[in-house]
């Protein structure tokens, strides 16, 4: 009578490396950077004011215009003068081409003028921007 050996009947270690949990650790990662990037593109330091209103649904890109507690002006991150507001607006405007306007998110620092927010805000009116959202903090 014949004993195996031990040999035959042992399997060969594997030496392969399984890549699924890898894969699946690199699609969470990949998900939450596309969910956490958008939330980054405005860099512009403003204390924003509580409010208990829900956030807004939005259908396409919106326009960010910041003020900061010096009372700096800036559309997106690009930093302007007051002077140079009306024809900034004037081409964002006119790149809608007839369509509807941008959403304008108007940031400004709960330390800050009203009358300056204001005065953007007129002038937000005049360019034919009237979609504008005052951003808050919920809370």
């Amino acid at each position: 009578m014949n004993l195996p050996s031990g040999r035959k009947g042992r399997r060969a270690p594997m030496a392969e490396i399984n890549v699924t949990p890898l894969v699946d650790v690199m699609l969470v990662l990949l998900i939450i950077f596309m969910v956490t990037a958008p939330l980054l593109t405005t860099g512009v330091p403003v204390n924003l004011p509580d409010t208990r209103a829900k956030a807004l649904d939005q259908d396409q890109e919106p326009i960010a215009v910041s003020l900061d507690a010096e009372g700096r002006l800036y559309v997106g991150d690009d930093e302007i003068t007051e002077a140079a507001l009306p024809a900034r607006l004037d081409a964002i405007r006119a790149a809608a081409k007839g369509a509807e306007p941008p959403q304008v998110y108007l940031r400004a620092d709960k330390a800050l003028d009203y009358g300056k927010v204001m005065r953007v805000m007129g002038e937000l009116n005049r360019a034919g921007l009237n979609r504008v959202a005052l951003v808050t903090v919920e809370g």
